[in-house]
Parts: C-alpha cells; sequence; structure tokens
C-alpha cells in the first residue's frame, strides 16, 4: 500500500486523532488495560505501550435462577403466537444471532442486523442505537415490541402461571411472586452465563505459547497500528461506546440508497450531533455472527474490513493487509460449555 502524501496524512492524523479520543474513557469503562511491548517482545499488564484490552472471564450468577432463565429464553410462550422465543432470534448454536435482519413479525421487520446475545452482558448499552443501558430494559421492550415478541406482560405472566413446573421453580427461588420482576432477574442470570472465555486471543493474552500464529499476530498488529482498537477495545473488543460511522467517507458510500436505518442514533435523540453514530458492536466471535454492518448488508469479514478501513480510517487497505486482520478476527472465537462457537452444534440453554 502506497503511503498518503503529507498533506493527506495530516488530515488523516488529525481525523484519527478524534476517533482515538474516546480511548481513555473507554478503557475505564472496559474495565482493565492490557499492555504488549512495542515489537512483540514481552506481554504485561497496564504498563508501557497500553491499550484497552483484556480477556474474557466468566461472571458470577445464581445457577437456579439462570437454569430457569434459560428455559424462558428457549420458550415460545414468551409470544403472543406462541411461535418466537428469545432463542429464535439469539440461536446459541449459530453465534447467538439468526434470521438477520430478522424474519418479518405481524407486518413488522427489523432494519437492523440481529446482534449476537453472547457477552451482551459487557456492553455499556444495547442494541445498535444504544437505547437501552441494561439487559433488563432490553429484554422488557422486546416483550411488546411488534417485531419481536408482540405480547403483553399480562399475557406473559398469565401463560407462564398456568404451568405447574414454572410455578414449582418461581415459588422456590422468588416467593411465589408471580411478577415481570421475576422473569426479568431469571432471564438476565441466565444471559450472565452467555460469555464465551478462552478464545484463542484471549489465550495470547495470557502468554501461552504457540496460542495463535505468526500471520494472526501480524494481523492483529496492523488492527492495532491503523487505528480499529481506538473503537474495538475492552474486554468486548468494542461494545463500549458510540461512534460515528462514517469519518472519512459518507455512510452511504457503499450503498446505492440510504435507508433509515442508516441515519444513527438521532432517530432516538432528535440530535445533529448523532447523525450517523451507531454503537460499536463487539468483535468477539465475529467470525460467526454473519452478516455485518448495522443493516446486515455485507456478507463476509474480508468486505467489511475493507469498508471500515474506507469509511473509518480514510485507507484503502491493501488485500494483504485486509487478509491479516481477518486472520486475526479469527482468532477472536471463544467457547460456551467449552465448546468453541464455531463447532457449537450441541449447545443449548442448560436446564
Amino acid at each position: 500500500m502506497s503511503s498518503p502524501s503529507p498533506s493527506k496524512s495530516s488530515r488523516r492524523g488529525g481525523a484519527l486523532a478524534r476517533v482515538l479520543a474516546p480511548l481513555a474513557g473507554a478503557a475505564l469503562v472496559a474495565g482493565g488495560v492490557f499492555a504488549i511491548g512495542g515489537s512483540g517482545g514481552g506481554r504485561s499488564w497496564g504498563a508501557g505501550q497500553s491499550y484497552a484490552i483484556a480477556p474474557i472471564v466468566p461472571l458470577a450468577a445464581d445457577p437456579a435462577k439462570a437454569a430457569l432463565g434459560g428455559m424462558l429464553f428457549e420458550d415460545e410462550r414468551l409470544s403472543h403466537d406462541d411461535q418466537t422465543s428469545c432463542a429464535t432470534c439469539h440461536d446459541l448454536k449459530k453465534g447467538g444471532v439468526g434470521a438477520s435482519p430478522a424474519k418479518p413479525r405481524n407486518g413488522a421487520k427489523s432494519a437492523f442486523d440481529t446482534l449476537s446475545v453472547f457477552n451482551a452482558v459487557f456492553n455499556y448499552r444495547l442494541n445498535w442505537l444504544g437505547e437501552f443501558s441494561s439487559l433488563e430494559e432490553a429484554i422488557d421492550s422486546a416483550v411488546d415490541d411488534p417485531g419481536e415478541l408482540a405480547t403483553s406482560w399480562n399475557d406473559v405472566l398469565t401463560k407462564l402461571s398456568a404451568d405447574p413446573h414454572y410455578a414449582e421453580r418461581f415459588r422456590a427461588l422468588y416467593g411465589g411472586g408471580w411478577d415481570k420482576a421475576a422473569v426479568l432477574d431469571a432471564l438476565v442470570q441466565f444471559q450472565r452465563t452467555l460469555v464465551t472465555p478462552d478464545s484463542r486471543f484471549d489465550r495470547f493474552l495470557r502468554d501461552q505459547e504457540g496460542a495463535i500464529t505468526a500471520e494472526e499476530e501480524r494481523g492483529f498488529r496492523l488492527f492495532e497500528g491503523f487505528g480499529c482498537i481506538a473503537c474495538h477495545q475492552g474486554r468486548n473488543v468494542g461494545g463500549n461506546l458510540v461512534q460515528k460511522f462514517g469519518v472519512f467517507a459518507k455512510p452511504a458510500g457503499d450503498r446505492k440508497t440510504m435507508k433509515p436505518a442508516d441515519l444513527g442514533r438521532i432517530a432516538i435523540t432528535g440530535l445533529e450531533r448523532d447523525r450517523f453514530v451507531f454503537r460499536v458492536p463487539s468483535l468477539r466471535n465475529v467470525a460467526v455472527t454473519a452478516p455485518y454492518l448495522h443493516d446486515g448488508s455485507v456478507a463476509s469479514l474480508e468486505e467489511v474490513v475493507a469498508i471500515m478501513g474506507r469509511t473509518q480510517l480514510g485507507r484503502e487497505l491493501a488485500t494483504s493487509d485486509i487478509d491479516l486482520i481477518v486472520k486475526f478476527l479469527r482468532t477472536l472465537t471463544g467457547r460456551y460449555q467449552g465448546v468453541p462457537l464455531d463447532q457449537a452444534g450441541d449447545v443449548g440453554a442448560a436446564k
């Protein structure tokens, strides 16, 4: 790839500095800083040339409540027509995603790509527009959303209370109180178990010899050196800030027509500064969660890396660099129930 002219380089440097500006704050959100020495030498926590990235670790959850939440997660009775569960759109056997954008429900089709439920607990806000600040809020909204479960809490609680098996479990765990808060808590406890530790890159961060190949490490160095890591860092390699899509090129530059979903957070805030701004997605398990971008319009990692280079970094990335970065991204696939997500045909909610 040829070097930019000084004038372009200067403009790029200033804009890249603006992209990097949120990084210091994001590091605090991420909950830890992992440092790697400048030329691939020794690695150590919190010293030297630092950036915000850390391995995934399991979270504490109440086992009995999580098991109950797992039952609810896969129960189609949570929808109005008894045909859709949380797992319909967030299939644990398929990277925590489903049809994307989600299949039409009651005439309503989501304009957005389905985000993975794995590791969602680590995100500081949820959904592409970041309109929810907690899992409870996101689940609550899904219940009466016509494009999701399309029901009401009254209907949900009526159905569940008529099931003796549920009644026994809720009585034992929540004192018999049939209310929205108990159902939400059980679902959140289950989602706290949907973390995917022990990716090959996590093992690399922990100094495991041979965890990733030399080419994969070179891809990571490019990911770091180009500035991708400014937005994709933290435990979730993203998910901890919002950012404009189209720092150097208009977001519609790779599309023939602009769609309402392309407008970003301005749709919920009404603020001009939020035009084309989205929550930065996590790159954890990105190799098994295609398609990509907020509208699910891109099928391959190679294509989305090229688009992000152009729109966010002002670079036309060389094919060889794209290939190396994709090799690195594939090392971010973690494990659920001890099974790598790219081999997760038999995983499911624990009962």
